[in-house]
């Protein structure tokens, strides 16, 4: 079976998504305030760069900057009108404005020149109330969209690390 094989890429998937379930279990569970404060520069450096001696670059850098980020951003959008477990989530959204905004947001959490204007992650997602397995599904679906675009898995963990502190927001805790 070769690594992009579909029963391939489906466990390593899965994998992932197992350590991510841990990740949220273990933030819900308390951990979250301590990761808030963390600071950018402190989140765990690129395997292969750190093997080298060398420091990781930035995020941002590292996944593409803004455009490299609109690029993962509509891939997830594919991805997300496939996804029957989420697309009904987002129909009659402004697709363009969704786009905007998020690219936005990832770009600025991600360390970049960005700066994100949209409603805050309660806001928008108060009167939805999303489930775990909704949210846990824009993260595959997210992971899928990076994949797509030959993020490194170290890179797409970083991201994610980032991305994670947003769950109490985004599930109304």
């Amino acid at each position: 079976m070769t690594p992009s094989h579909p029963l391939h890429v489906a466990g390593r998937l899965r994998h992932r998504l197992a350590a991510a379930g841990l990740l949220l279990a273990l933030m819900a569970a308390g951990g979250c305030q301590n990761l808030a404060g963390t600071a950018a520069n402190q989140y765990p450096a690129d395997v292969n760069a750190a093997s080298l001696g060398a420091e990781p670059p930035a995020l941002y850098d590292a996944l593409g900057e803004r455009t490299g980020i609109a690029r993962i951003v509509e891939d997830l959008l594919y991805v997300i009108v496939e996804d029957d477990r989420i697309n009904d989530t987002f129909k009659g959204v402004d697709i363009t404005q969704f786009h905007r905004n998020l690219t936005d947001q990832l770009c600025q959490i991600s360390g970049g020149p960005c700066t994100y204007t949209g409603r805050t992650m309660r806001e928008s997602h108060e009167s939805l109330h999303i489930t775990d397995t909704q949210f846990n599904a824009l993260a595959e679906d997210l992971i899928l969209a990076m994949e797509k675009n030959n993020v490194p898995v170290a890179t797409q963990n970083r991201l994610l690390g980032r991305l994670v502190r947003l769950y109490p927001q985004i599930r109304g805790q």
